[in-house]
């Protein structure tokens, strides 16, 4: 066998149909388009969506806009956590030495130095921070956000229009 005598099973392959060529053809008059109608037309505008708002148009113009999804973190630093009074280091403690806000998630960061062993849970921690942490001898301790695996609930002016 030779490369010029390759070809597809019998069978295999079919011809491609031409459609509007006549009345005689198979895929005559109408051309397998139906009678009359949006599918028997050329005339669809790009990006239309049946009627449904374009998304051209559900898209917030100017300005931006505000992610309702963002999650915010009240930032605690190791000179702060130097300072604090204690081993034990969690949101609760932080909160009741006003240190961070009554409500939010709290991330540790990495600036100041560490220089004692403690004990730290938070929501968040960086890279440096939590090299710090552990270089110092303590622990760190990551804690889950309240609303579980995957995005937080949406938060917004947007909800309390509905």
């Amino acid at each position: 066998m030779k490369v010029h005598d390759l070809q597809p099973a019998p069978g295999s392959t079919k011809a491609k149909r031409r459609v509007g060529r006549g009345i005689a053809g198979k895929g005559g008059k109408t051309a397998g388009r139906g009678t009359k109608g949006q599918g028997a037309r050329n005339n669809i505008k790009p990006g239309f969506e049946g009627g449904q708002l374009p998304l051209a148009m559900r898209v917030p113009k100017l300005k931006g806009f505000k992610n309702p999804f963002r999650v915010e973190y009240a930032v605690v630093n190791l000179d702060a956590l130097e300072a604090f009074d204690g081993d034990e280091i969690n949101p609760q403690s932080l909160r009741a030495k006003g240190l961070v806000h009554k409500h939010g998630l709290i991330k540790v960061l990495g600036r100041g130095h560490l220089g004692r062993a403690v004990n730290v849970k938070a929501h968040g921690f960086s890279k440096s921070a939590e090299e710090a942490i552990r270089a110092a001898g303590g622990s760190v301790e990551v804690i889950p956000p309240p609303w579980g695996s995957g995005r937080p609930p949406a938060k917004g002016n947007a909800l309390t229009n509905r």
